[in-house]
């Protein structure tokens, strides 16, 4: 039976629109929260971002039934990749509150780079690995002069996209029957709970202003649910060559974002530290998994640019 309705129209975009679809909305809610800073602090936003993510994903996977048929091990691992989401997204808030979002976006990267470069040693990846370093060198140089405090929050971020990288690539590996989405909505709902000790304050001015409240959710909505959904749509029916090369163009998306939205207009130095970035992830190559992992590893691809 052909498909009709949505099903029909998202069936026939050609696979670019849907990445498209997600490097816009993927540093598009980041940009509105920087707007929303105005009527709200960082940490408020972070946590309705979170909040409003988890709300979602509960309404459409359930996740508390995937916590519920995973053993203990299985539930140690959301626990942490959750734990992981909280504090990456806390200090990604930070560091956009005083750092521009292209620089960010930029610095984010450099984890990938050196995952990619630690996983297979060839002379590819280490070019990708030393115009990666060059270009956050450029960038943090600029940075440590006018914002030490954003240049730390923006590296600690960094560090903790790595750490959810490790972490949702061994949840396929881990946790048999748990697809992609499932993980991720049980992660986010883990999150939604460790945010609350320090954001909760924050965000509380946002309860009795109905205009904030969804300005705020529709941050969460912008950066955690429609990136993700383009993804899985894009990495479909994409090849997996075609979607890494892609990926390079996210920093440079972050920046006209920035330029756009935001009125960052960036330096001739930060435009030459962001495009060494983009040169770096253009170059890179992940480690070819075994044949067997191909799919597990596919689907786990495009959670990690949900998170920030």
């Amino acid at each position: 039976m052909p498909l009709t309705g949505p099903r029909a129209v998202l069936s026939a975009a050609p696979p670019w629109t849907y990445f498209i679809g997600s490097a816009v909305f993927h540093y598009l809610g980041p940009a509105f929260a920087v707007l929303l800073f105005a009527t709200l602090a960082p940490l408020g936003v972070a946590a309705l971002r979170i909040w409003s993510a988890a709300l979602v994903f509960a309404l459409w996977r359930r996740p508390w039934r995937t916590l519920a048929r995973l053993d203990a091990e299985g539930r140690r691992t959301i626990i942490a990749w959750g734990a992981v989401l909280a504090a990456m997204n806390v200090c990604f808030y930070l560091a956009i509150a005083r750092v521009p979002l292209g620089t960010v976006a930029a610095i984010e990267f450099l984890p990938v780079i050196v995952l990619a470069a630690l996983g297979a040693r060839t002379a590819r990846n280490l070019a990708a690995l030393v115009a990666a370093v060059g270009g956050v060198y450029v960038l943090t140089g600029i940075r440590l002069a006018g914002e030490p405090l954003g240049l730390v929050f923006a590296l600690a971020n960094a560090a903790l996209f790595a750490a959810y990288i490790v972490l949702a690539h061994g949840t396929a590996r881990r946790l048999r029957g748990v697809s992609g989405i499932d993980g991720l909505a049980a992660a986010m709902l883990i999150a939604s709970v460790f945010v609350a000790p320090v954001a909760v304050w924050q965000a509380a001015p946002a309860m009795i202003d109905p205009v904030t409240l969804a300005a705020g959710i529709g941050v969460g909505i912008c950066s955690s649910v429609i990136p993700y959904v383009c993804d899985q749509l894009a990495m479909a029916r994409m090849a997996r060559s075609t979607y890494a090369l892609l990926v390079a163009l996210l920093p440079a998306t972050a920046t006209v974002i920035g330029v756009v939205v935001l009125r960052q207009l960036p330096s001739p130095a930060e435009l030459a530290g962001v495009g060494l970035v983009v040169l770096s992830v253009a170059l890179h190559r992940e480690l070819r998994p075994p044949p067997t992992a191909v799919k597990a590893t596919l689907s786990q691809e495009g959670k990690t640019k949900c998170d920030t």
